[in-house]
């Protein structure tokens, strides 16, 4: 099975005419963003609409790209922030203003295939001070794009926990959906050591139709909610040995998520697939290369190696499980309570025991004593 991340990056019609790149404090998406925007603009086969609200597109686009002002369609709006500017106007119209050019910017793209790329979609919210609104124009803008026709697309990107996170995973904003999540690579090693879990191989990605093996169901259940809880992930990145952000955009543990809406949006494709892969030197590749993951696959590797092929699970502990010559026979002299010893055990007849308390009266002379007849 094809690569979920190479397939999102292609401009293949297999792949969701909406992509949705989300970041966190700990992991920036930003690499693939890049990536997405300068295959857009090295092809002659599709226009790119790049509208930059945070980062310069310098910062997105390569230096050696030559802007083909026909196909190529750049919206700096990095400079003008409300209330920083000289223009007279107020703050309606400045939010009118911005939501009619990023409209006109998707209009006056060439007929044919279209890339529209949204480097940040908090900084629309903040700019707009409107869920609503800023929900409502990502959508009129993703109807703009579907109206070209595959494998037109719009990419959007944001940094988690966003209110907009929502709203734009909902199906109701889109069917179909490819959803990339950005995660530390120190996040893995430190399931494997804490909770025995192992990431499942990138090559065979999981979906509805072909549910996972329980090793990688398990993997799945303690790997969603960790990776969720970003206050620990920010604690296992930037806390007392961990990498800190050094290395964060070259290295890092991508989560993808395609989800098909039945139509051509997602090429027919039907229920989800969810698989995680690696990113390094600017392109996917496996997990097993990323260079802060080789010792964890290599120590699978040799445990499957030795006889019986199944890693010791009391391997890399911070404490000993193992018992000593000494203890090992210490414990076999102690005698079990419930050992038989392989005795046939003959269940005794029915009997009631009773073992009189002080209060009670068992003299059979004068058993109403106690009523002070």
């Amino acid at each position: 099975m094809a690569s979920l991340l190479s397939s999102s990056l292609g401009t293949s019609p297999r792949g969701s005419s909406f992509v949705l790149l989300q970041s966190s404090t700990a992991q920036t998406c930003l690499p693939i963003l890049r990536a997405i925007v300068q295959r857009s603009s090295g092809s002659a086969r599709e226009s790119l609409v790049l509208i930059c609200l945070l980062y310069p597109p310098s910062r997105l686009l390569a230096s050696s790209t030559q802007v083909d002002s026909a196909r190529i369609h750049i919206l700096d709006r990095t400079t003008d922030v409300p209330g920083y500017n000289d223009s007279d106007e107020s703050d309606g119209e400045w939010k009118a203003r911005l939501k009619q050019s990023i409209l006109d910017a998707v209009r006056a793209a060439p007929q044919g295939a279209l890339t529209v790329a949204i480097d940040s979609c908090d900084t629309l919210l903040s700019d707009l001070a409107s869920l609503s609104e800023t929900t409502r124009l990502l959508s009129d803008v993703l109807a703009l794009v579907r109206e070209r026709g595959a494998p037109s697309r719009l990419v959007l990107h944001l940094v988690a926990p966003s209110p907009l996170l929502a709203p734009l995973l909902a199906t109701r904003f889109s069917p179909a959906l490819t959803h990339l999540t950005a995660h530390p690579a120190a996040l893995l090693p430190h399931l494997a050591a804490a909770y025995l879990v192992h990431p499942p191989p990138a090559a065979s990605p999981t979906s509805s139709a072909s549910p996972p093996s329980p090793a990688d169901a398990k993997f799945w259940r303690v790997f969603s909610p960790f990776a969720a809880r970003a206050p620990d992930v920010e604690r296992l990145v930037f806390g007392p040995g961990g990498p800190g952000g050094a290395g964060a955009a070259d290295e890092l543990v991508v989560e993808a998520l395609v989800r098909g809406g039945g139509g051509g949006g997602a090429g027919g494709r039907r229920g989800v697939e969810r698989g995680l892969e690696g990113w390094a030197g600017g392109a996917p590749c496996a997990l097993r290369e990323l260079g802060g993951l080789k010792a964890l696959f290599a120590g699978r590797k040799a445990a499957a190696s030795e006889p019986g092929g199944t890693a010791d699970p009391t391997q890399d502990l911070s404490f000993n499980l193992n018992l000593t010559p000494e203890q090992q026979r210490s414990r076999a002299q102690v005698p079990l309570p419930y050992a038989h010893e392989g005795k046939p055990v003959v269940p005794a007849p029915g009997v009631i025991l009773y073992d009189p308390d002080s209060a009670d009266d068992l003299d059979d002379d004068d058993p109403d004593e106690d009523l002070d007849i």
